[in-house]
Order: structure tokens, then sequence, then C-alpha cells
């Protein structure tokens, strides 16, 4: 079976956004693109009512509408529509199950940008099992390219870096991959980031103030992300990978190198704990504060 890059669909102009997205990244990948909606039915008494009848016309226009538009700017993309019912997230998941990449819409905060991610999304990247990727509403094709010598946004310049967030004392070989994967299908680069924090009994001796101690932990730190990341330097050497291990907390790294990036990568652990699956402190950060498209891939 030939997977797909999906993308749910609601009609809002972040599902729409993630829309284009989703069709630009079919075509990198050279798969079809399948646009799903999902219609949560209301409990039987309030179905009654004229506005809440079991499915308005105009959802079923949405994807239709949705799919003309793709097919106009990506005229020989295969494009199919799929509508369900059920509870969103529920039914998103099991739809990720075969999807080479899900896509979803994310709404855009004010003020310094980021994500306003809903409980639906939250949910799906916690529990999909394929990679999932968060586009915010507004984002455009330029917005993934450097600005042209004028200094305009231009979908006809080289791509921006990819970023990943690697935790190089578990490094995944499938999140890796992802982010590799997705430069060289660009023509990119691969920007690495390995925020870190000394240990917490550093704090706790009064030592963490040793500039002198700082400096050797940042060699230590530098030292092995480039042991990580040889074997990806000898086996994709067309792939320029660059990489930076600063001092902090890793999410506010990536959050500040989103800025300046196309895509940005960053993993979830498929274990489980008693309470459930939890997405991370620093995946949660980067998805609501990323400026640039955020792909969360699960690994163990």
């Amino acid at each position: 079976m030939t997977r797909t890059v999906t993308v749910g669909l609601d009609g809002s102009p972040e599902s729409r956004a993630a829309a284009e997205w989703a069709a630009r990244e079919a075509e990198l990948l050279e798969l079809p693109l399948k646009l799903v909606q999902v219609w949560e039915p209301v409990p039987a008494p309030m179905a009654q009512a004229p506005l809440l009848g079991p499915e308005p016309e105009g959802w079923r226009r949405i994807p239709r509408e949705a799919a003309e538009g793709v097919r106009r700017s990506h005229p020989g993309l295969d494009v199919s529509i799929e509508q369900l019912s059920g509870r969103p997230a529920d039914i998103l998941v099991g739809v990720a199950k075969d999807a080479e990449l899900f896509v979803l819409g994310s709404r855009a905060l004010g003020g310094i940008g980021g994500f306003m991610v809903g409980s639906v999304g939250l949910s799906v990247v916690a529990h999909a099992e394929r990679p999932v990727v968060l586009v915010r509403a507004g984002e455009q094709a330029a917005d993934e390219h450097e600005t042209d010598p004028a200094g305009v946004p231009s979908a006809a310049t080289a791509f921006r870096p990819v970023v990943l967030g690697l935790d190089i004392e578990s490094p995944d070989d499938d999140l890796i991959a992802f982010a590799v994967a997705a430069a060289g299908r660009r023509g990119t680069s691969l920007r690495v980031v390995h925020g870190w924090n000394p240990p917490y009994y550093y704090d706790t001796y009064g030592v963490a103030a040793d500039l002198g101690l700082r400096e050797e932990l940042a060699r230590q730190e530098s030292t092995a992300l480039s042991e990580v990341l040889r074997p990806w330097r000898e086996k994709f050497p067309a792939v320029e990978i660059t990489e930076q291990s600063p001092y902090g907390t890793p999410g506010n790294h990536l959050v500040d190198a989103s800025r300046e990036a196309c895509l940005v990568v960053v993993g979830r652990r498929t274990r489980r704990s008693p309470l459930g699956t939890h997405l991370g402190s620093v995946t949660h950060t980067v998805l609501h504060h990323a400026t640039a498209p955020v792909a969360v891939v699960p690994h163990d």
C-alpha cells in the first residue's frame, strides 16, 4: 500500500495553510495527498435542531473546495478526499497510521508569534504512530525560503535550514533520519541544536558559577554531539550538517532557531507512563512557540 501525505481539514484558515503545506511536501516526497475531514455527531436531542442536523451541506463542500484549490496550485498532484464521522482526535489518530506524514493546522498567536495548539492537535501529536507536522495559520511557501537580494520573501530562493532538536543522551536514529531526509529533499542544510544544563548538584554545591568548569562541560557536550553526528555526515555527505550545543533550556534555543528555519523537527517518546502519554517539556515548548512548521517524530 502506498502511503500518503494526509492532512486534517476543517475549513479554518489554519487547516487551509496545512493543506497547502502538505501539498508542497507531497510533491517533494512524490506521494499522493489525502484531505481528511471528520464530522463529530451531536447528541441525538440536539440533532433535531435545524442548524445542528446530522451533516450540514457546508461541511460537505469544505474538502471539495480545498481539493479544487490544491489541484489548481499543484497541477499533476494526486489529491483524494475522505470524510469520516466520529470523535475527531480518535479518528485522526487512526487515519494517521496509514500516512507517511500527517499534517494539521494550528492557530497563530499574536505578538511574538507561535502556535495555539488545541486539544485535538495535542491529542493527535501525543498518540499518532507516524510523524505529525503542525502548520500555523498564514504560513506561506515563501516563509520557508531565504529572502531575495532585495530582502523580500520569495519561494524562488533556497530553503532555510531544517532545525533538529536532539537529546544526545539517547539519540534516536529514526528522528535523525527524518530530519536528514527533510533537509536533503529541500536541498538545504540541517542545523542540529542540543541545549544542555549542568547536573542539578552543580547548583547545589555552588559550582555552576565556575566559568572554567562550564567551559569544560560545554566542550564535553560539543564533542559528544559531534560524535553522534559523525556517522550521519559520512552516510549523507550531500547534506551539510551543522551543530550547536548552547548552555540553557533546550526548548528556548529551538524556539530561537525556528525563526530562521523552514522546519523544526523534535521527537516524542512512545513509551507510556502510568499517567499516560506525555510530549515532554521541550516538544511542548516548541509546539506552542516555534514560528516555523514543527514535525513531531515518535520514537522508542
